[in-house]
């Protein structure tokens, strides 16, 4: 087997991870129309995702764990209230203080992106202040987007508003979930003439990074 073949399947495997909760949550729903049910299979995939990730690399990745760790705090506050505005707010939550983050690292001159991904991807700070910036808008929009969606009163309008009848909330929302995830993949895109217009080569050849699972 080639080495290229062996650089590329844990990153084919590690995507499969990350998004393996996203789907197996929308799948759920559309199936049973419940979303606690639905976020059970949140919560079971979420774990399952973590432990997966963690026996590949023998580390949990940042992001991920990120993401893996809010998905299962507000999943496990939906069952227990019984309630599925915790699991609608996490993306709200999670978002907000990712934008906050990053934002709020700007005038400081501190990156934290540098912090998490220095190792896999080496650019210019400047480079880094871009990304920064870029990165703490879209998570700013998502936070923003999802205080929408999430909001029965604010969709119904919007559908009555374009005249396509009667909305279902939650079907609605699950969807936007899916559809972030395709903005999500479009945008990590649009950043990569950046990062290898500002890449900065090594003075030695020496091993690839591990992928960080961003």
């Amino acid at each position: 087997m080639s080495e290229a073949t062996e650089t590329k399947r844990p990153q084919w495997i590690r995507q499969a991870v990350d998004f393996g909760a996203l789907i197996a949550f929308m799948a759920a729903y559309f199936i049973t129309r419940d979303m606690i049910k639905a976020t059970w299979v949140l919560v079971v995939a979420s774990l399952i995702a973590l432990a997966v990730g963690f026996v590949l690399e023998r580390r949990l990745a940042p992001m991920p764990l990120i993401t893996g760790g809010f998905a299962l705090v507000f999943g496990v506050l939906t069952i227990v209230t019984d309630d599925d505005l915790f699991v609608k707010l996490k993306l709200t939550v999670q978002n907000g203080l990712l934008a906050a983050v990053l934002l709020g690292s700007l005038p400081l001159k501190k990156y934290p992106f540098k912090a998490l991904l220095g190792s896999a991807i080496k650019v210019t700070d400047e480079a880094w202040r871009k990304l920064t910036f870029r990165y703490g808008l879209y998570f700013l929009g998502v936070a923003i987007l999802n205080e929408v969606f999430r909001n029965p009163a604010a969709v119904t309008a919007i559908w009555s508003a374009l005249n396509l009848g009667t909305p279902d909330p939650n079907g609605v929302w699950t969807g936007f979930r899916g559809v972030l995830w395709i903005a999500a993949s479009v945008f990590g895109l649009s950043q990569v003439p950046l990062i290898m217009k500002n890449m900065i080569k090594d003075e030695e050849p020496g091993p690839v990074s591990p992928d960080t699972g961003l």
